[in-house]
């Protein structure tokens, strides 16, 4: 298989339950979402989406034409760095590409592997640690994980519909954009009466970092 990567890079993870984790970012090139060209947007499902996930020009961005050359290539950026290996996959959508053997191949070499997902699709057996954020109006069907993070508020959305699926970890993260900070009011107070749910803000956007 080839691999269409948008770009591969070390950081700390900014959101959910593994904030100010170290880990290398593997971010897979399209989405089933949306094309992630503005003139789409507005058609879009995903049409708040803030990522570029188009093309193959960022950091280490390239075709890797096996999964041997790609986990080499995360191997590299990793660098040695004296903490467990943590390599997250995201997008775009990751499940339109990763695969079982891009995943054996990363154990061997001392990697948990994680995924950010859409939930649109189902993912191999063999991942670590699945966290799911599913869009209104997407077919859902990843209904169980280690970590759900909903987007909030998404209008006739409603977190309830998520709190009986089988996830360890369910988090509110506001949405980004002109009503951030209202989003991030109405979130603070919905995880407050509903204690199920817990806050994750995008740290990693406050800190200026990737």
């Amino acid at each position: 298989m080839i691999y269409s990567v948008k770009e591969i890079y070390f950081t700390m993870q900014g959101e959910g339950f593994h904030t100010g984790k170290h880990a290398v970012f593997c971010r897979f090139s399209g989405c089933n979402l949306w094309s992630g060209h503005e003139k789409d947007r507005a058609n879009a499902i995903c049409n708040f989406c803030d990522t570029d996930f188009v093309g193959i020009d960022g950091v280490n961005g390239s075709k890797y034409v096996s999964a041997s050359a790609l986990s080499d290539k995360i191997d590299k950026v990793w660098n040695d760095f004296d903490d467990e290996k943590f390599v997250v996959f995201t997008g775009g959508e990751p499940l339109l590409q990763l695969n079982s053997e891009l995943i054996d191949a990363l154990h061997q070499k001392g990697f948990k592997v994680a995924i950010e997902t859409n939930g649109t699709l189902l993912p191999p057996d063999n991942i670590d640690w699945i966290c799911v954020s599913p869009k209104k109006g997407a077919k859902f069907k990843l209904k169980y994980g280690n970590e759900l993070k909903l987007v909030y508020p998404q209008e006739e959305f409603n977190p309830d519909r998520f709190k009986e699926l089988e996830f360890d970890h369910f988090f509110l993260q506001p949405m980004d954009g002109e009503d951030l900070q209202k989003n991030i009011l109405q979130s603070v107070s919905y995880c407050i009466e509903n204690p199920l749910w817990r806050l994750s803000l995008q740290t990693h956007k406050i800190m200026g970092i990737d």
